[in-house]
């Protein structure tokens, strides 16, 4: 038997050989029961579920869509560098045709167009929300709203600049088209994470940070 004898990997009649998992990974067990694998398979499946919920905006080429509250979560949940690295494999699998993009859309197109911006800044919004999380800012929702807005602006960070370059737009057109009408939807993602993750360590339990 490896020495690892990983919690969520070893079979039930072996797991009374192994040595006390550490804390993190007991709960890590209690809030994502079941393989490591499966686990990961169902977040990954929760956040392109998100991404098909998608509502356009009249005179702007951005819908609004459940993605930043996906990624916000995630990247909580992950931390810092497994959240960024779980971006990093969405846009890499959206790149190569699998319809995880909003509305079902895929290619390295979509990421090079108009709106890929948004996309792309999923990554700096996962890698700050991870490590403000660390740090135990995603276990009260005092402290939970601000870090998840500035999770959600993170994304309009590196979005309305790409908007900007790519559809040729001024930079007031732009803030109007890809700003302004996202913002009420912004803050309700983050007050919706912002009440569901401490929630949830609550259930877990105490975590060390």
């Amino acid at each position: 038997m490896s020495s690892r004898c990983p919690i969520l990997e070893a079979p039930p009649d072996a797991r009374r050989h192994c040595p006390p998992p550490p804390p993190r990974a007991r709960r890590y067990a209690r809030a994502f029961p079941g393989p490591r694998r499966g686990a990961r398979a169902r977040r990954r499946a929760a956040h392109r579920g998100l991404a098909q919920v998608s509502i356009s905006v009249p005179g702007s080429p951005v819908p609004i869509t459940g993605q930043s509250l996906g990624v916000i979560v995630a990247a909580a949940a992950l931390g810092p560098v497994r959240g960024m690295a779980a971006q990093l494999l969405y846009l890499l699998m959206g790149a190569v045709g699998l319809p995880f993009f909003a509305e079902g859309a895929s290619g390295l197109e979509r990421i090079l167009g108009a709106t890929g911006g948004y996309l792309v800044g999923f990554v700096p919004a996962a890698f700050l929300v991870g490590l403000a999380a660390q740090r135990g800012f995603d276990r009260r929702p005092w402290t939970a709203l601000p870090l998840f807005a500035v999770g959600q602006l993170a994304v309009f960070a590196v979005g309305l600049p790409w908007l900007v370059l790519s559809a040729r737009l001024g930079v007031a057109k732009a803030v109007g088209v890809g700003f302004t009408p996202f913002l009420p939807g912004g803050l309700l993602k983050a007050a919706i994470a912002a009440v569901l993750l401490p929630l949830a360590w609550r259930m877990v339990g105490p975590r060390k940070v």
